[in-house]
Parts: C-alpha cells; sequence; structure tokens
C-alpha cells in the first residue's frame, strides 16, 4: 500500500470514528448520575484518587465524568487517553515520568502531577455498524504504581459497562423520542416504528402510555417481552404494578402521581418479577403528554437493565471486598461503622466494636511461609462468619487486623463473653511441609458511649483495649516462660 492510500484510509476513519462520537451528542454535556457513578466505582475499585471518563475529540479531550478531579476539556495533545484509543487492551504506564511520551507533558510535575495512568477503550457503534474507540475509562494516581491482571481485568469490565450505558442512553434517547411524537407524525409512523422495533431489539426497551381519564395502557412489543406476556395480552393497570415488589411499587406509584400534578419526568430503576416469577431489574422513565396544555397520558419508556445492573453490583461488591478471606475491606468497615453509629444513636440501641490482632503471626509467616499465613488470614475469615456472631459486620482492616462490629441485642449486652469466644475462635492448628504452629489472637472490645463523638473516638477507645490485652498477654507469656525454665 502506497504512503498516500495509507494517510487516506487513517483520515477516512478518524473522520468516522469523530462522526460516532458527536452523533451521541455526550460532548458539552451536563453532568449525568450513570457516568459520576461508574468513575466513583473506579477510583474506589482500582485505590486511585482520581478517575475520569474522556470522550476524544479531534483536538480536545472533553472530560465527561471526574471522580477525584474536575470536569471540562484538555488538549488532545497533552493527553494520555488520545494514546489508550489506539490500543485494544488497557493502557498501563506505571511511571509517566519514564515514558519518553509524556517526560515534558505539563500534567506530569516532579511534585505533584500525574505519575501513574492505566485507562481502557470506550466503543461506540455507528449507523453503519461499525465500532469506533470514541474515548476511555482510566485512573490517575500521584505516585508511580502497577497495575495487576484483576486490576486490568477490571478496567475492562468498566469499559465495558460504560459502553453498554452509552449504547442503552442512546438507544433510550431515540425510542423516547419516537415515543412522544408518534402521534404526530401519522405520515411517518411505518418508516418510524421499524426503526423503534429495532432500538427496542437492540437495547431490550420497550415503550408504554397509559391515560389519564380511564388508566388504559399501550405497550410496545418489548414491554410484553420484558414482563413474559404474550404481545396483545394487555393487563390493566393495577394488574400490571403487582409486578413490582411493595417497595417498588410505592416509589413508581409516588413518581406516577408526580409526574401528573407537577410535569416532572423521572427516571427510576426499581427490582420486578416477570409473569414466569424471574426477578428481574428494570429501569423507568415517563413524563406527561399534554393536549393543548392540558395533561391528557404520561408515557415513556421502559427497559430491562438486569444484566448491567448485575455486573455493576458485582464490581461494586469487588471493590467493598478483600481478595484474600473474602470479607470486607477496610473502606466498606468505614462505611459500615458510620452508618453502624448513626443507627445506635437513633435508635438507643447497643453496638460493640472488637478489634482483633493475630499473636505471632510473623512467626508463622517466617517459618511456615507466606502460604501458610495465607491460609490463617483466611481461617480467621472463616471464623468470623461463623453462626453464632448473628451477621455481626465482619472486616479486615489489613495485614493480620481484623475489625466485628456487634449490633445483636442479645450479643451485645455481654461484651466480655464475645470477647473470650472471639479469642478462643482465634486459636487454630495451621500446618505446612510437616511443619504445625498454633494461630492465636487477641481481642480489645468496647462499647459505643455517649462521649464516642466520632469514629476515630470509638475506634481509639477499642484499640486502647486491644493494647492493654496485649500487654497482658506478653507478660502472662513471659511468667509462664520464667516458671518453666525453673
Amino acid at each position: 500500500m502506497s504512503r498516500a492510500n495509507s494517510t487516506t484510509e487513517i483520515f477516512a476513519d478518524e473522520t468516522r470514528r469523530l462522526a460516532a462520537l458527536h452523533a451521541l451528542a455526550l460532548l458539552d454535556s451536563e453532568p449525568e448520575r450513570e457516568y459520576d457513578a461508574l468513575v466513583t466505582l473506579a477510583a474506589e475499585m482500582l485505590d486511585c484518587p482520581t478517575a475520569l471518563l474522556t470522550l476524544v475529540d479531534s483536538e480536545r479531550l472533553w472530560i465527561k465524568a471526574a471522580a477525584g478531579g474536575e470536569r471540562g476539556e484538555i488538549s488532545r495533545d497533552i493527553g494520555m487517553c488520545a494514546y489508550t484509543i489506539c490500543n485494544k487492551d488497557p493502557l498501563v504506564i506505571e511511571d509517566l515520568s519514564c515514558d519518553p511520551r509524556f517526560t515534558r507533558n505539563p500534567l506530569v510535575a516532579p511534585s505533584d502531577g500525574a505519575r501513574f495512568y492505566a485507562g481502557a477503550p470506550i466503543h461506540a457503534i455507528d449507523g453503519h455498524g461499525e465500532r469506533h474507540a470514541i474515548g476511555t475509562i482510566c485512573v490517575i494516581d500521584t505516585v508511580p504504581r502497577s497495575l495487576n491482571d484483576a486490576g486490568r481485568a477490571a478496567l475492562l469490565n468498566l469499559a465495558t459497562l460504560a459502553e453498554t450505558t452509552i449504547a442503552a442512553r442512546a438507544a433510550a434517547n431515540r425510542a423516547i423520542t419516537i415515543a412522544i411524537t408518534a402521534d404526530q407524525q401519522a405520515a411517518a409512523l411505518v418508516r418510524q416504528d421499524r426503526i423503534f422495533r429495532q432500538a427496542e431489539r437492540m437495547a431490550a426497551i420497550g415503550s408504554w402510555r397509559v391515560s389519564l381519564d380511564d388508566n388504559h395502557l399501550e405497550w410496545s412489543e418489548g414491554v410484553y417481552h420484558i414482563y413474559g406476556l404474550p404481545v396483545g395480552d394487555l393487563p390493566d393497570m393495577a394488574t400490571a404494578m403487582d409486578f413490582y415488589p411493595a417497595n417498588a411499587r410505592d416509589a413508581l406509584t409516588m413518581a406516577l402521581d408526580r409526574a401528573i400534578e407537577s410535569g416532572a419526568p423521572f427516571d427510576l430503576e426499581v427490582d420486578f418479577t416477570t409473569v414466569q416469577g424471574e426477578p428481574r431489574r428494570v429501569r423507568v422513565l415517563g413524563e406527561r403528554e399534554c393536549n393543548d396544555d392540558t395533561p391528557v397520558a404520561l408515557v415513556g419508556v421502559f427497559q430491562d437493565v438486569t444484566e448491567r445492573h448485575a455486573l455493576e453490583t458485582t464490581l461494586r461488591r469487588s471493590a467493598d471486598t478483600d481478595a484474600l478471606t473474602g470479607i470486607a475491606n477496610r473502606a466498606a468497615f468505614d462505611r459500615a461503622l458510620d452508618a453502624a453509629m448513626a443507627r445506635s444513636r437513633a435508635n438507643a440501641t447497643p453496638l460493640l466494636l472488637a478489634l482483633l490482632d493475630l499473636d505471632g503471626f510473623k512467626a508463622i509467616n517466617d517459618t511456615l511461609g507466606h502460604t501458610a499465613g495465607d491460609d490463617v488470614l483466611r481461617g480467621v475469615g472463616r471464623v468470623l462468619r461463623e453462626p453464632w456472631l448473628k451477621d455481626s459486620f465482619v472486616a479486615r482492616l489489613g495485614g493480620d487486623e481484623f475489625a466485628v462490629l456487634v449490633e445483636h441485642p442479645a450479643l451485645a449486652a455481654m461484651p466480655s463473653q464475645v470477647c473470650a469466644r472471639l479469642q478462643d475462635a482465634l486459636r487454630f492448628p495451621v500446618a505446612l511441609n510437616g511443619l504445625a504452629m498454633v494461630s492465636a489472637g487477641t481481642v480489645g472490645i468496647a462499647a459505643l458511649e455517649p462521649d464516642c463523638l466520632s469514629i476515630r473516638d470509638f475506634v481509639h477507645r477499642a484499640d486502647t483495649v486491644l493494647y492493654k490485652a496485649k500487654r497482658a498477654r506478653v507478660g502472662e507469656r513471659r511468667r509462664s516462660d520464667r516458671r518453666n525454665a525453673a
């Protein structure tokens, strides 16, 4: 291929890519909760202070959503994301200051600038069915670091979630436009109906309309499919609402009433059950339809978002879970402790905080190896999930430190017994290659008192008890050693 032909092909690809990007109407748009939630999740999962969702325009990078940063735009020439869209796999730069492409980049400053970058490309499908990289989801840190295989997989999953969200947004916008204007465009009904059916199949959505005078329902084929009903077997409004659990039904009823009274549009995600009894997650959008300023109906879109919701839930659960033990991590513990303290104060109920520290854990690692040490940590995770703790919140705070939040009234009423039972449970044997040792731990437990005004106060109180208990156990071991020596 000649150089001229190669240049022409690259220019054509960029032209089509930009056309696909501009068709989404995402550039220079207002913040949207789906994308804000996505970058927040990315920052939490990959433990980076900054996460961005960017769109790569011809001469600029538009930051659609930012966690730990600012929305807006920067020059495409200095952005790392312009390189990411050329890759199929995530682009990971462990130290930007050592990469010749970015050593003189103004974003990579010696003191507080960007040093680590990891991004995955986000794609969109254009009107010809071609897939184009339109932007990235990326994380940035001010210190050099690496990204393991699990992190790369998480970044790709987040990119898939972003692509699904963008596609669903585009399809929903097209579908709602068609639904609202259908009666006014009778001449184009056949063509628009064909486009709408294609959009429904692509995005698992359907349109609905309910008349305000008689509650008469109208559904497109997509709604029947989501309900699991044959096309034409239309229920009345009351029966249609019975497929939602009580809390979801109440939320949807309030949104419908508010739309009728004030004209406020609504956008809800709620649980739902099909005719066949299958639990699903659906998104319901709606707004008021007027005739000469008189409200006559509510119209909207109904979408099955079960798969996206499940992926999002899995990613969020991964962000809150300690990978080795399978229990909560430090970030999840901090949120749970804050919520538990608020409940305790609001309801005047007891709350215990137990801090656990393994004794001799370094000796197990040094003697039996890190594999045995990991077995000990996993064993503690299993111990803290035993039924007698009655669904207490348990977490690994880091290293060989663990925490338990006890809210059950019967358990919270006997802190000494809980402390003793936890210490007994932490004693279990561990062996490797013919060598055996016994794991043990010390527990410090404290009750929430009125003078514990903050999380820090409460943790400090339990930590003080733990420290005293560890000193006592050390003293006891020394006395025992002297008696044995004698």
